[in-house]
């Protein structure tokens, strides 16, 4: 896979742990085994008039304020984007969304957004375009992988619903 080339190129290190396929967090949680690093929930989303697109990464039990996250951001009202949308940006189906498809988004149109809490942990827990795998990648080595795609990353404390 392509991922694995671009990680390997660039001196990305990372353990694999196969699985079976997973679409939420609940599935993760139940069929993945308890791995290091932050469990991530990774949303695609976009702005009302579809003009800025964001990928979102939180630590996977935080439910966020996609309301409260649009006034921080200066954007008109915040929607989880469409399969088709997924695609054309990141090039990856619905469930293996994570911060590792912007390798996908050679245009730089996607605004990568990561939770503080998730940043704070010493690995994250990422799907290698496919939800038949996670990747744990040290945070040192995420850095590089930001580096090396040249995404515009924020660290932002996420309003969270409720």
């Amino acid at each position: 896979m392509k991922i694995y080339e671009f990680l390997k190129d660039n001196g990305i290190s990372y353990k694999r742990f196969d699985h079976p396929a997973v679409y939420t967090c609940k599935e993760a949680n139940s069929l993945i085994p308890n791995l290091p690093g932050a469990k991530t929930k990774n949303l695609f989303i976009r702005d009302r008039k579809g003009l800025n697109h964001f990928l979102l990464v939180v630590a996977d039990y935080k439910s966020v304020d996609l309301k409260a996250l649009a006034d921080i951001l200066g954007v008109s009202k915040l929607s989880l984007a469409s399969a088709e949308r997924l695609k054309n940006y990141l090039q990856i189906e619905p469930g293996a969304v994570s911060l590792l498809s912007i390798v996908n988004d050679e245009e730089k149109s996607v605004q990568v957004i990561i939770d503080r809490d998730v940043w704070l942990q010493e690995a994250l827990q990422c799907h290698p375009l496919v939800n038949t795998s996670t990747l744990v990648i040290p945070k040192i080595d995420v850095e590089r992988f930001l580096t090396s795609t040249q995404h515009n990353t924020q660290i932002l404390d996420l309003p969270q619903l409720g």
